[in-house]
């Protein structure tokens, strides 16, 4: 199964001073409390992993792919149903992030879910959220993803979902479209998906669970599929293509069907291995499990089996609910507290990292994988996320990992030197052509697939984000990598470009701006940028945006709204963030990073956590959120222990 034999220390907490202690004894307290936690937590084969949360879309498709499977047992589906029921809004709707206004898709979605957990759709609950959801623009409003999932079972017709024929496949390489020019998790996603609509199994479910209600429209256009008013737009070239798919669907014989599938189908078989579930994250996990279904495999046999067992670990259960994740982050939890470790002050010798160390070594990706096709001629060297995902290796882990092992007084030298020059080659390999870094592929920025009718998850490519080319910068920086290298010099130039007029940096994979300026300044410190009228624009804005309290928060909703950037309730983790670039392009003697400080010790729990209610990890822009555990906590450390460190 996907998680290795764990076994926790019982967890201690620290005396407290009997006197009001001054600042530094405040600090030393404060790092010790949270060191000692963390060391309490690790798992006995040497990682951290912390519950990764997402909204209830998840628990809502897996009442669905529980009753497509035929394993929909009751006590199962009753306790996802709770937890979809205690999330439900005053107003009835569902949000897709704590604190967030209701969203459609996961209005529809949890609407059906409890239908087929047997609630009543005339229960004021259910009234509500069919209220809720039309308000929010009704069924036809929704993602493909949605509607594809309930043409799947029957409720709605094929003609309102977009075409995805596996012929997609046989697109060569050089073609300026192609399955390469999508991103990794697109792909994941839709490969299966292409198989299940060549096949269009009829999977039937409970009449009583319908959608037409849901629709505002009776003439149900779908609005993803309507024509611009321009005529020469990308989304009616592709459009128009759908068209012509769709044609191409209603003919009796499908030249290139038979050879589309025996493609799509090996590609789906061959990613299935090396991997704890296709691309180890949960929409593609469930789209392949449902395409196995469809080719004939069983929900019993033996590798539909395995991949169901692989989902199941991402189950979280208590005595009346259960919920997903939507992946493990064992490897990034793991190089995140490390580092955060080794700032404190944990021995770079201690049995803690080296076993950390050791178990990352381990998941060092050293075969082949999907990045290969756009960065040829490169040997393999990343790191994974998850506990094992071969073909989808990427540059954030891989730099954190890197930074993570590279004080680590490990036992075999020569072993660690290998792992860390591997590393380092691939990242700099993975370099696109602007001087910035996108996360699973190079150069995969083809703007024009954005506009293709199912691209509607806001994640079709993974061009280059500032967040994520400062996490490899900082990697080299830290390694000597100095400002005259070719790749640091590309980099800080695309930084460059990319910094708003305010001074701040977008963040992709972290809410939001505060994220992608603290990272972009730590980067820029470690190869002597940090002075840098840039920069200091950069530690400008940050000290603007920082709370009355001390601390600093921004909202999910600046993802919509760019004017939210740097506003939002304080937390934990993005005070972190905050004084973590206060003190890269400022010093420890700024007031603003003293106010961050006392923020962090004010708020600090006896056991040395901090709580952290809003969210603040991000997966699709505009469409996916998370909440990562033990951000609240390995942030925080590392930015209390560099304040300190920089005291003495």
């Amino acid at each position: 199964m996907a998680q290795e034999a764990t076994k926790t220390q019982p967890l201690q907490p620290l005396p407290a001073s009997p006197s009001k202690p001054g600042l530094k004894e405040r600090l030393q307290q404060a790092i010790d409390r949270t060191t000692h936690y963390l060391l309490s937590i690790q798992k006995q084969p040497g990682y951290w992993v912390a519950e990764l949360e997402a909204d209830t879309t998840l628990e809502s498709d897996y009442i669905f792919y529980l009753h497509i499977l035929g394993k929909a047992e009751r006590d199962r589906v009753a306790k996802l149903a709770n937890t979809i029921r205690r999330e439900q809004l005053p107003d009835g709707g569902w949000n897709i992030y704590a604190g967030g206004p209701s969203e459609l898709n996961a209005t529809v979605k949890a609407y059906f879910a409890l239908k087929l957990a047997g609630d009543s759709p005339e229960a004021p609950h259910m009234a509500a959220a069919r209220k809720r959801a039309l308000e929010l623009g009704g069924l036809e409003a929704t993602n493909s993803y949605t509607r594809f999932y309930f043409a799947l079972c029957g409720k709605i017709g094929w003609d309102l979902v977009p075409a995805m024929p596996p012929e997609l496949i046989l697109l060569p390489n050089w073609f300026p479209i192609n399955l390469y020019e999508m991103s990794s998790w697109t792909r994941g996603i839709v490969v299966p998906l292409t198989i299940l609509y060549a096949l269009k199994p009829e999977w039937r479910l409970p009449e009583c669970a319908s959608v037409h209600e849901l629709f505002k429209d009776p003439q149900r256009k779908i609005l993803s599929l309507r024509w611009d008013r321009r005529p020469l737009t990308w989304h009616n070239f592709f459009l128009a293509a759908d068209r012509v798919f769709k044609l191409y669907e209603s003919l009796p014989w499908k030249p290139f069907r038979a050879w589309a599938l025996r493609r799509t189908s090996h590609w789906l078989l061959e990613h299935l291995e090396r991997s704890e579930g296709l691309g180890a994250i949960y929409p593609a996990m469930v789209n392949a499990i449902f395409a196995l279904v469809a080719l004939g495999y069983p929900a019993d046999d033996p590798l539909t089996a395995r991949e169901r067992g692989f989902l199941q670990d991402f189950e979280i259960e208590e005595s009346d609910a259960i919920r997903l994740q939507p992946c493990l982050p064992p490897v990034w939890d793991t190089a995140l507290t490390m580092v955060a470790l080794t700032e404190a002050g944990l021995p770079t010798h201690h049995p803690a990292l080296v076993r950390a160390a050791q178990w990352l070594l381990r998941k060092q990706v050293l075969g082949p994988g999907d990045w290969q096709v756009k960065n040829p001629g490169v040997d393999p060297g990343g790191w994974a996320f998850e506990f094992q995902n071969d073909f989808y290796p990427d540059v954030d882990d891989s730099a954190f990992v890197l930074m993570a092992l590279q004080p680590v007084a490990y036992p075999d030298p020569a072993r660690l030197k290998h792992a860390l020059k591997k590393g380092l080659d691939w990242v700099i390999s993975m370099q696109n052509r602007d001087g910035g870094w996108g996360a699973f592929d190079k150069d995969n920025d083809c703007a024009v697939l954005t506009r293709v009718p199912f691209a509607d998850h806001n994640a079709m490519i993974d061009p280059s984000t500032p967040d994520l080319a400062a996490r490899a910068l900082e990697c080299l920086g830290r390694f000597g990598y100095s400002a005259s290298h070719p790749a640091v010099r590309r980099a800080i130039e695309y930084l460059k470009k990319e910094q708003t007029s305010e001074g701040a940096w977008y963040g992709r994979w972290g809410v939001n701006y505060i994220y992608g300026t603290s990272g972009a300044l730590r980067a820029l410190e470690t190869v002597g940028f940090q002075n840098a009228e840039f920069a200091q624009r950069a530690l400008a804005w940050l000290r603007s945006v920082q709370n009355s309290d001390g601390g600093f928060g921004e909202s999910i909703a600046s993802y919509d709204d760019p004017s939210l950037k740097g506003k939002g309730q304080s937390t934990a983790s993005q005070t972190a963030w905050g004084l973590i670039g206060l003190l890269a392009a400022g010093s420890p003697s700024d007031p603003a990073a003293l106010r961050a400080v006392n923020y962090l010790l004010d708020h600090q729990n006896p056991d040395g956590t901090w709580n952290e209610k809003l969210w603040t990890g991000t997966g699709f822009p505009r469409v996916f959120y998370l909440k990562y555990h033990l951000y609240r906590i390995n942030f925080p450390l590392y930015a209390l222990a560099h304040f300190r460190n920089l005291l003495d």
